[in-house]
């Protein structure tokens, strides 16, 4: 239709240029009326093949979809009243004999020629759709054939039968070149159409049909918007480990299709990786509050899914909201902001603030410093001390990294062994504190505190990514040390995976260091793994020891846990000790072993060795 409609307004300007001719070689022939009223009609008609090019059409001038059949029915009706008035103004140019006496005055050859010229003119230019150009040609060729065969003579009447083979020549031609047009235009929409489909699939992502990483940052750069949000699934990982991947893909593509149904229209939804998606929009456009969408969102994800339980999946969500340098660095503060909303529970949702923005130049901060920290021996290990309840004496050491950063101040240990990971010193790290533990058991055994063991905190990637069991059990042969003075502490999601450092911890557990699992309590640590990992203590989270006397329900899961330590000859460690009454409280449940500020705060090691010779702590 579009092909047809181009053709057919280039033709009218040839059919035009044609018609003056013809209309001043009449006016010359003193056929001056005949000529005016043949070129009015014929302008007529070409007004109307003009309109019938340029009105509007439904299917091909509108951005609206339209179902497939009526959009064909449309152009299909469109393309024959195109022929139709081809067809008029072939009658017209049919008439032209009047100008000449059927072709016998002195003017009939120009018009031959003129005649001629225009109809093969019209075959050239139609080439997508035969009908227009040989409704057009017909009625003017056939007037020429029946003129010529009326005046009669022998080379009037070859004249004649030429013009009809013309005639049937240039139809043969028209239908050809309709049928060479829509193979060929087959063949360019087949190729447009997979450009388009390759194009989609390296913007879209092909499982929930949302832009994928590259198509949501070519998105971002071309309309960037003031909300960034970066979303990710609570509780998928158990959804593909219980159900399989098929049904996690199914859920993936169900979230997908929620988000979309949340974000407003003028937004942008991208799936990043894995559960991972990304919104991007506007408020002040969409008319939608952040924190009105956030908790849409998280609303409808909680919705329950086909084929598994009821709130399985959830979704946690951080916001960055104003203008970024790019969009990397709009995602870095996405993220942590959803690290901090993950860190307080599911289906939370945390916007980027000032706070997380100190912890974001903090964390970078130490990054960066951390190897010069390292070299210049800027990172210290303190020493807590653990205290046996009932006796009041000192029991053991807990190894505690510190860092003072001249911009930041003291770093927490979690972003110390974090950052440590992340530039790939989690050996050498490990290796320090290993030096620094060693030391402080040399020291405490030359003052005849041999029974005094050390526990220090392992994360899991220092476990999985490290030969830990070799740095350790070569650096007490080097050290000369027995192996049943040191402790390994473990945080409860470190025993989740615990066939992938089961093997690790068993050298370790046979050379005699004990394993503990600190944070007791609030994870997910089941009395199979405490079994697997060989456990020898648990050390009570902080949450469920501090203000242990003012809720009832916290004194009874310390009495479990202190219980369940008895029945299975593991020590029990209660972590958090701030008070006196807690304190009390501990000793009265038949705790063994307790720490905390109330107690003791951590010390470098020059202080451990000064306070060593302390008198036994004094309880009520």
């Amino acid at each position: 239709m579009d092909a047809a409609r181009r053709s057919v307004l280039r033709a009218l300007f040839i059919n035009l240029i044609l018609g003056l001719t013809c209309l001043a070689v009449a006016i010359r022939a003193d056929h001056a009326m005949a000529g005016g009223i043949w070129f009015a009609a014929s302008t007529i008609a070409n007004l109307l093949r003009v309109y019938l090019c340029r009105a509007f059409c439904i299917g091909l001038d509108d951005d609206t979809p339209v179902e497939s059949d009526k959009a064909a029915t449309a152009i299909d009706r469109r393309l024959e009243l195109m022929a139709f008035g081809a067809f008029l103004s072939g009658l017209v140019w049919a008439c032209v004999p009047f100008l000449c006496a059927g072709y016998t005055t002195p003017q009939a050859i120009f018009y031959l020629v003129v005649t001629c010229g225009i109809t093969a003119g019209a075959v050239s230019y139609g080439t997508s759709f035969a009908r227009i150009p040989v409704f057009f040609i017909t009625p003017p060729l056939v007037s020429v054939v029946g003129c010529l065969f009326v005046t009669g003579g022998f080379e009037r009447e070859c004249l004649a039968v030429t013009t009809l083979v013309y005639l049937v020549a240039l139809m043969r031609t028209c239908f050809e070149t309709e049928a060479n047009f829509r193979r060929t235009s087959g063949l360019k929409n087949e190729a447009n159409a997979l450009a388009a489909r390759m194009a989609n699939r390296a913007i879209c992502d092909g499982l929930t049909g949302l832009l994928n990483r590259a198509g949501f940052a070519e998105q971002a750069e071309a309309t960037p918007a003031p909300c960034l949000m970066l979303l990710d699934l609570d509780g998928f990982k158990s959804v593909n480990d219980i159900y399989g991947h098929k049904t996690g893909d199914q859920v993936l593509a169900e979230v997908g299709r929620r988000l979309r149904a949340q974000v407003p229209a003028c937004g942008h939804v991208g799936r990043l990786g894995g559960d991972e998606f990304a919104i991007l929009y506007d408020p002040a456009v969409a008319g939608v509050p952040v924190r009105d969408l956030a908790k849409a969102i998280i609303a409808a994800v909680a919705e329950p899914f086909d084929r598994f339980d009821t709130d399985r999946v959830g979704i946690s969500i951080g916001i960055h909201l104003g203008a970024c340098d790019s969009l990397t660095e709009g995602l870095v503060r996405a993220d942590e902001a959803l690290y901090a909303a993950k860190s307080t529970g599911r289906n939370r949702y945390r916007i980027f603030d000032d706070e997380l923005r100190n912890r974001l130049d903090m964390r970078r901060d130490a990054e960066r410093d951390l190897p010069d920290a390292l070299a210049e021996g800027a990172v210290e290990v303190w020493f807590q001390p653990i205290f046996r309840v009932r006796e009041g004496n000192l029991a053991g050491l807990e190894a505690l990294v510190r860092w003072r950063h001249p911009r930041h101040g003291w770093v927490p240990p979690p972003d110390i062994i974090a950052a440590a990971g992340v530039i790939g010193l989690s050996e050498a790290l490990l290796r320090y504190i290993l030096d620094s533990v060693y030391r402080m058991k040399l020291s405490l055994t030359e003052r005849g505190a041999t029974d005094i063991r050390i526990a220090m905190n392992v994360c899991p990637r220092e476990l999985t990514q490290t030969p830990i069991e070799g740095l350790i059990l070569d650096k007490l042969e080097a050290f000369g040390l027995p192996a049943d003075w040191l402790e390994i502490e473990l945080t409860e999601d470190t025993a989740l995976d615990a066939a992938a450092v089961s093997d690790k911890l068993g050298a370790l557990s046979r050379a005699g260091v004990s394993i503990a699992i600190d944070d007791f309590g609030v994870g997910y640590s089941s009395l199979s793994r405490i079994r697997q990992l060989r456990v020898n203590r648990v050390k009570i989270d902080r949450s469920l020891v501090t203000g242990l006397n003012e809720a009832g329900d916290k004194r009874g899961l310390v009495q479990a846990v202190i219980d369940l330590g008895k029945a299975l000859s593991l020590e029990v460690v209660a972590e958090g000790v701030e008070t006196e009454t807690d304190l009390v409280a501990l000793r009265e449940m038949g705790c063994p072993f307790a720490q905390g500020y109330h107690l003791g705060r951590p010390m470098p090691a020059e202080r451990v060795i000064e306070s060593f010779a302390l008198p036994l702590l004094k309880v009520a």
